[in-house]
This record gives C-alpha cells, sequence and structure tokens, in this order.
C-alpha cells in the first residue's frame, strides 16, 4: 500500500495488477434476496440434471451459509473479450462451434490463481480472514457482481458490464474485515426495453426477462447434460458442439468491449477456434485428452464430445461427414449409437444402408 491510500484503493490497484479488469465492494450480504430466486427455480426443475445445484442450495442462498463470519465480499472480474464476431461460424457447417469462454486456457485455474494471490496480499496487508471462491464454490457470484457495482444481470442472466459487455468471468473474495461498499448496478435501468439477447436463444430456453430453463439452454444440453439431446432441440443447435454465445454476443453493450483488456490466458488456441467435425468424429478417448489439455473443454469427456458432433453432422446436410458418422453406429455407448444413426436419417442415410454398401 502507499502512503495516503485507502485500503479499497489499494485493493483495486494490486487487482489490476493481478489481472482482473473490475474491482467492487459490497456487504456480505448485499445479495441475499437472489436465494429466494434460485430456491424457486430449483423447485421448478429448470436446473436439469445439474444435481450439485440443489444438493449445495443451502450453502448458496447466502455467504454467511458458507462462513457466518464474511463481512464484506469483494467481486472480481477478468475480460476474456473476443477479438472477432462470436457468431462468425454460423454459416461454416462443416465447423463446430465452441464457446469463447473455452477456446483458451481453463478458467477456472487462471482466475483462482489470481484470486489467491490477491487473498494472500491481503491478508498480508491487514490481517484479515478471508476466503476466495470461484464458480466452482457454491457463491452467487453473479447476484454479488451487481451489487458491488461491476455490471448488472442482463436478462439473458449472465453479468453486463459498461466496460467489457458479456464477457467477464467471475471471483468472490469474502473477508472478514468492513470494506466500504460500492453503489450497486440496477440491471433495470442499463437494460430497458432491449430483449435482442432472449429473442437470439435458438432454442427458446427463456421463460421471460432475467430467467432460463436451463433443460433448453444448449450451453446446459452440451456440457452438463450427459444422456441424449432431446429431439425436439436438435435441429436448433446447428454447429454448437461446446455452449452457446448467442444471446451474449447479441448484447448491445458489447460494442464498448474491448478485446486488448482480455487476459491472454485466454486468447483462442487456433485448434479449438474452429475445429473440423470429421476431425473432431475421429477423436478417441487418447487424442481427445490432448487435443483438449488446458482446456475446460477436457472435463465432458470424449464421449458427450462425440454425441455433440453428431448432432452437428447431422444439421450440416454435408455427406462428406457420413465416414466420420458411420464409425459411430456400432458404439456401446447406446447414446452415441443413436445419435449417430439420427445423423445418418438427417442426411438422408439408415444404418442399413450403410451395412448393405
Amino acid at each position: 500500500m502507499h502512503r495516503g491510500q485507502s485500503l479499497e484503493e489499494a485493493i483495486r490497484a494490486k487487482a489490476a495488477e493481478l489481472g482482473f479488469s473490475a474491482c467492487g465492494f459490497a456487504r456480505a450480504d448485499a445479495a441475499d434476496a437472489a436465494g429466494l430466486d434460485l430456491r424457486q427455480w430449483l423447485e421448478a426443475g429448470h436446473h436439469g440434471t445439474m444435481g450439485w445445484m440443489e444438493e449445495r442450495a443451502h450453502h448458496r442462498v447466502s455467504p454467511f451459509a458458507l462462513w457466518p463470519d464474511a463481512k464484506s465480499a469483494i467481486a472480481l472480474g477478468m475480460s476474456y473479450a473476443p477479438a472477432s464476431n462470436p457468431l462468425k461460424l454460423a454459416g461454416h457447417p462443416e465447423l463446430g462451434r465452441i464457446s469463447v469462454y473455452a477456446q483458451g486456457g481453463d478458467y477456472h485455474k487462471t482466475v483462482k490463481k489470481a484470486l489467491k494471490a490477491l487473498g494472500r496480499w491481503l491478508a498480508e496487508q491487514s490481517g484479515c480472514a478471508l476466503k476466495v471462491f470461484v464458480d466452482t464454490a457454491p457463491v452467487m457470484e453473479k447476484p454479488l457482481a451487481q451489487a458491488a457495482g461491476i455490471g448488472w444481470q442482463g436478462k439473458h442472466t449472465n453479468l453486463v458490464s459498461r466496460e467489457h459487455g458479456s464477457w467477464m468471468f467471475l471471483g468472490v473474495i469474502l473477508t472478514g474485515i468492513e470494506l466500504e461498499p460500492d453503489a450497486p448496478a440496477d440491471h433495470g435501468e442499463h437494460c430497458g426495453t432491449c430483449s435482442r439477447c432472449l429473442d437470439a436463444c435458438p432454442t427458446k430456453a427463456f421463460i421471460g426477462p432475467h430467467r432460463i430453463d436451463a433443460r433448453r439452454c444448449i450451453s446446459y444440453l452440451t456440457i452438463e447434460h450427459e444422456g441424449p439431446i432431446p429431439n425436439e432441440l436438435r435441429s436448433a443447435m446447428g454447429n454448437r458442439i461446446y455452449g452457446c454465445d448467442d444471446c451474449l454476443a447479441v448484447c448491445p453493450w458489447n460494442r464498448f468491449a474491448d478485446a486488448a483488456a482480455a487476459n491472454r490466458a485466454f486468447l483462442p488456441r487456433a485448434e479449438l477456434a474452429a475445429p473440423r467435425l470429421a476431425d473432431l468424429l475421429a477423436l478417441d478417448d487418447a487424442s481427445f485428452r490432448e487435443m483438449f489439455a488446458g482446456s475446460p473443454i477436457k472435463r465432458i469427456g470424449v464421449k458427450r464430445m462425440i454425441r455433440n458432433c453428431l448432432i452437428a453432422a447431422g444439421n450440416s446436410g454435408d455427406i462428406a461427414l457420413i465416414p466420420g458418422i458411420e464409425r459411430h453406429l456400432g458404439d456401446p455407448d447406446p447414446v452415441i449409437a443413436e445419435a449417430a444413426e439420427w445423423a445418418l436419417a438427417q442426411l438422408g442415410y439408415s444404418s442399413a444402408e450403410m451395412q448393405v454398401a
């Protein structure tokens, strides 16, 4: 800390030094009202098969459930603003579309490393107790970020920032000291009557503003969901094989997002920016692990990736992908085998025809 500098100013400066593009402060209980919305969302079953959300809901509803001595929350954002249009591959059905956030290094590792470094520094400076959280922990980081003024929850439920648009990874540090809270952001004031994010959803996953049914969300279906993709949603998935950026990409606030502010750890890897479906359909477990080493995509495993790519191949209209589809017809995993049958049928063929050929 510099002489005459407040602790809050020093924290902001250190956060910027560590790669965070946004930093704000709130009372630890500032987002408790969001806990009621979470309970209602879970009770309606809108979380699908994400049982871990339900199991730890009692922790998620308030930071005090995790740490009764928490007094303040430091909300932090790290930019991953893309340099090019996230929707540019929509017209290239032979390629797989991977969400912008997953085209570079694993954000969990990068954000957590920076959070821990900031936490160590703060503990040394103030002697306070603290706990750090990235999105693998049951903390409601988006409501806390809104309470701390670093952005607001858009109608697509994700955080939106004046400076960084829809492209920020979030982290939270709970502290045992009182910090001067920032003014909260008001989503109503900033989103107004705009509904572009809601209208852009290919599978109509939004029940209304600030309300999403994860069971219809392509991000959920391609990442979290283990079973077969519901038939009625497959065509709308297009060539999206991991996540979906549509509701984020159309937000007008993104015109202020500066790709130069993005952490370099999240710059897209060439092999993940525009992968060929034919190459992905040829992956086995070993080659999948090699290709996605250091990527958040690795955690879904090769089977789920192949399932997603088979759906994309079926949507492609490209008969050149048939050999890649055919190799999965006899897969012992019934989800994979059925997706291959479906993909062939979409291209006007059947497994029986393939066997005769």
